[in-house]
């Protein structure tokens, strides 16, 4: 979203609070930018602000899980760890 003042174009680099696409933005980023290849192996699935790590054995989920965390690090993502299951 680009903003027209009388200077010069002006182009947040937060997202706003708000902002009606906020959501549809943020899933865009997640899944697209950074879990995309994971997604792919359908290990990995993503709903705006939940990843769900599906695997079949605990090593696997484990380093799937590691990689997820990296990832959201990596992009300044975080998360709440009295909401994981």
């Amino acid at each position: 979203m680009t903003f027209t003042t009388p200077e010069e174009l002006f182009e947040p680099t937060l997202m706003f609070f708000g902002l009606t696409n906020s959501p549809a933005t943020f899933q865009a980023m997640m899944m697209n930018k950074v879990l995309r290849d994971l997604i792919n192996t359908r290990k990995v699935g993503s709903f705006i602000d939940d990843v769900m790590v599906g695997t079949e054995s605990e090593k696997e989920h484990n380093e799937l899980v590691e990689e997820v965390l990296r990832r959201m690090e990596e992009n300044n993502l975080y998360v709440k760890l009295e909401k994981y299951k």
